[in-house]
């Protein structure tokens, strides 16, 4: 079931496209995106510095607040890794996760030689400010010709890989669960250096089949497209998507993330875990061992 707050908004991006469409637009400067007629976004992002606060260090793993600073405000991610780590994981949690619920999923993947980002995203309501998910909110700084903050966080995602593929000379991976996983994939399509996708108990927002309903068509149409995961998970081959759901989810529905997945190209692997909702123990076991396969 999609969110209200989602729902809500799509009917007012007709009605935007309707009234925008009267500012000049700016001369194009860098940092600068675009969306190409098939709704395919590409960035060019503005530099960022990190800062780095041990908060715990033993011999198994050490985990670090590590915070970074963009041109538009601080990004808050807590960071968990071994000496030498593998790979590392970059985790884009759903609606409401806390990086208290993840602590002991930290230590887990390091024992396994894993690192771990928990990456609290703009608009969560976490340690990061921002504006919650809105459509409509965005598509008016689309039209404007400003920095809708949904780009403004796949940004901050891409920003985070490049810092960690600098910090430990790894493959990155972009995964998320729920609403997360719908970032994820999004940034693992637009930033081409992310190892590859994993999408928990997650889907298409719904914005472009909405909008199509509506009769939508040229900005809005192509806006719409730009936020929706499947524009990009036909793009991430040949490097893996994996996406785990399950049958009896209650918030995204099974068939929707069957839907998402049919969009992606091989190598990928479809899979059904116990639990309900997002990522837990049954879905870290079948990841590290999936993980185990490659390193």
């Amino acid at each position: 079931m999609r969110s209200l707050l989602i729902a809500a908004g799509l009917a007012c991006l007709v009605v935007l496209a309707a009234c925008a469409g009267c500012t000049s637009s700016t001369a194009t400067t860098t940092p600068s995106y675009s969306v190409d007629s098939n709704g395919v976004l590409s960035l060019t992002c503005a530099p960022v510095t990190t800062n780095e606060t041990v908060l715990f260090a033993n011999d198994t793993y050490t985990l670090s607040k590590f915070v970074l600073h963009t041109t538009t405000g601080d990004v808050v991610t807590y960071l968990s890794y071994p000496k030498t780590p593998k790979a590392v994981i970059v985790y884009l949690p759903g609606a409401g996760e806390k990086i208290t619920g993840h602590e002991s999923r930290m230590v887990t993947y390091a024992a396994a030689g894993y690192a771990f980002m928990f990456f609290d995203y703009r608009g969560r309501g976490g340690e990061t400010a921002g504006s919650a998910f809105s459509p409509q909110a965005d598509y008016a700084k689309f039209e404007q010709k400003e920095w809708p903050e949904f780009y403004l966080t796949i940004c901050d995602i891409s920003s985070a890989r490049a810092m960690l593929a600098t910090k430990f000379g790894v493959p990155v991976y972009a995964v998320g669960g729920s609403n997360g996983g719908r970032y994820a994939a999004v940034a693992a399509g637009v930033d081409k250096n992310f190892a590859g996708y994993v999408g928990i108990s997650t889907a298409d927002w719904g914005l472009k089949d909405a909008v199509t309903a509506q009769g939508g068509s040229g900005d809005v149409l192509r806006f719409a497209e730009s936020l929706e995961p499947s524009t990009y998970l036909p793009t991430i081959s040949p490097r893996p998507v994996w996406m785990f759901h399950n049958a009896t989810d209650p918030v995204i529905p099974f068939v929707e993330g069957k839907a998402l997945y049919t969009m992606a190209n091989a190598p990928k692997n479809f899979t059904e875990f116990n639990g309900d909702h997002g990522i837990n123990a049954d879905v870290d076991t079948r990841l590290i061992a999936q993980w185990a396969q490659i390193y």
